[in-house]
């Protein structure tokens, strides 16, 4: 039986899939957003783990299309917290009534096309049932929460969390026994706000992170208010930007400067608040071998100095890849942490996990107790939202098995074979400063819909030389890149996943600008790449 007949079925009520519909409701597009959550806001809705927050500028991550939302909002810090930004995107869907429009509970476990009837039929975990012309995806490139797999998880009788699936009551640490298996970005949030009251906390890393100082603070009255008369130069300047960020990188090459101004940029750089040290570093610190290796070598000094046991500095350090090649944790005292006496670090390359048990875990080289477990343990990147979704297009094909090499895309927006299939922020799209991308992104789709409305067209299908031809470009422009030579969700790797272990080009290594330039011609073009019904 099918439940509900609409234009358009969007997944997804995070930041993506409520201004997908705000815009959709402005072409007069019937829409409905199915949120498998209790509620909007997307990874700032499952994320609630202790410490979570910005590492983009608050200022430049809030949606930038309402004058009237930036002229009423006020930040608090420069890099909010996740409550904070959950209050944010709360705002937003009550400020523009997206509630009515959206179904909360609503897990969508399949969505089939249809191709006599011109529409997707997609099927919700308790059965319900949608019918849409349109399916759009604002699924999120990090949203599928990967567990470890190490035996007897099940087993443990404390209390265990995943990062991306915190319980939304508090967590009392206060005295306790905790494990935090991981140290990636998430890894490092939580590190270093449960070590402020565990009575002991022992951290398992498999391998270490580059991490910088996120270099936090509040943003008083008058502050926010120049900030508010700066929206237009901010907006513009992350438009410009490689990534979307405030931060661009250099112009220089890291050795056309002498070794005393190159120290005293990093110096300035590691001082600097946000991603500057990443994405507003040297111009070849990504691309070049030798430079890669005179900034980790920076970045590895810091370390020595602010972890006091030699030996645990050591095994902080990354070993497996240069500074930035992999995504970079921002921090705010993580390393200090590892000199506190109730704060232990077990390097599990030495002593691997051997299982989860009933009272702890179990590595090579002992037992320990614990009454909590966190697991910090990442997700399923950019195609692993998708994959839990059993999606097929024309002759029954599943995406999954047309991505099992590797995505395939034109734009990041579409796959050839499954019409009327539209993805936000999908593999092969420009991501960084994520809201900045999103806003583009749904403005694109937007303008595709419009285009099709006004010439009664009802079906849209990428053309397989058009999707050969993006697919080609977006490994053309990570060649060269040291972060395509490293095992990361950049690169669609992942230990936990059955099948990905292998390198793809996952994402959009270009600039921003370029990907934008290149959308805009398709459009202005009259989307020739595309093929219409």
């Amino acid at each position: 039986m099918t439940d509900a007949t609409t234009d358009a079925l969007i997944i997804g009520a995070g930041m993506s899939g409520l201004y997908q519909l705000y815009r959709l409701r402005e072409l007069g597009v019937r829409a409905l957003v199915l949120e498998a959550g209790t509620g909007v806001g997307g990874t700032w809705y499952w994320n609630r783990y202790p410490g979570a927050r910005f590492d983009s500028e608050s200022y430049t991550y809030g949606y930038s299309f309402s004058p009237e939302l930036l002229e009423e909002w006020n930040w608090s810090e420069h890099f909010a917290g996740q409550p904070e930004t959950l209050r944010y995107i709360n705002h937003v869907a009550d400020k523009f009534d997206l509630r009515r429009d959206i179904r909360f509970r609503s897990r969508v476990t399949a969505a089939h096309y249809d191709a006599a009837a011109r529409c997707w039929n997609v099927t919700l975990q308790d059965g319900s049932r949608y019918r849409a012309r349109f399916l759009i995806t604002a699924i999120g490139p990090l949203s599928a929460p990967t567990m470890p797999r190490i035996a007897g998880v099940e087993t443990f009788r404390g209390e265990a969390w995943h990062t991306g699936q915190w319980p939304h009551e508090p967590v009392d640490f206060a005295g306790k026994r905790v494990a935090v298996i991981g140290t990636g970005a998430s890894g490092v949030q939580t590190i270093q706000e449960v070590a402020k009251t565990a009575g002991h906390l022992t951290v398992f890393q498999r391998r270490p992170n580059w991490c910088a100082p996120l270099h936090n603070s509040p943003i008083d009255a008058a502050e926010m208010a120049k900030i508010r008369a700066s929206y237009p130069e901010i907006f513009r300047r992350c438009d410009e930007t490689f990534a979307c960020f405030l931060h661009t990188p250099d112009p220089r090459g890291t050795f056309e400067v002498d070794a005393a101004e190159r120290e005293a940029f990093f110096e300035k750089l590691y001082a600097s608040p946000g991603f500057g040290i990443w994405q507003g570093n040297f111009r070849d610190i990504l691309t070049d071998r030798t430079a890669n290796e005179a900034i980790s070598a920076f970045v590895a000094k810091k370390i020595r100095q602010r972890v006091k046991d030699p030996a645990v500095a050591d095994k902080l350090i990354p070993k497996d890849h240069g500074f930035g090649t992999r995504r970079v944790p921002l921090e705010t005292r993580y390393y200090e942490v590892y000199n506190q006496p109730n704060v232990a670090l077990v390097d599990i390359t030495e002593t691997p996990i051997e299982r989860i048990t009933a009272e702890g875990i179990r590595t090579s080289a002992a037992d320990y107790p614990f009454d909590i477990i966190i697991y910090a343990t990442g997700f399923d990147a950019i195609t692993g939202s998708f994959d839990r979704i059993d999606i097929r297009g024309l002759d029954g094909q599943r995406l999954k098995d047309r991505w099992k090499g590797g995505p395939q895309t034109f734009l990041g927006v579409q796959v050839e074979g499954f019409p009327n299939m539209l993805m936000l922020m999908g593999p092969h799209t420009a991501l960084g400063n994520i809201p900045r991308s999103i806003e583009y992104n749904v403005e694109w789709v937007t303008g595709l819909i419009r285009h099709m409305r006004e010439r009664d067209l009802t079906v849209v299908d990428a053309r397989p030389e058009a999707v050969a031809a993006w697919t080609d470009h977006v490994k053309a422009v990570g060649a060269g890149l040291l972060s395509n030579e490293v095992n990361s969700w950049f690169t669609g790797i992942n230990s936990n996943v059955e099948g990905k272990q292998t390198r793809i080009v996952a994402r959009y290594s270009g600039s921003a600008p370029a990907y934008r330039a290149r959308c805009d011609e398709v459009a202005a073009g009259g989307y020739r790449e595309l093929a219409f019904a």
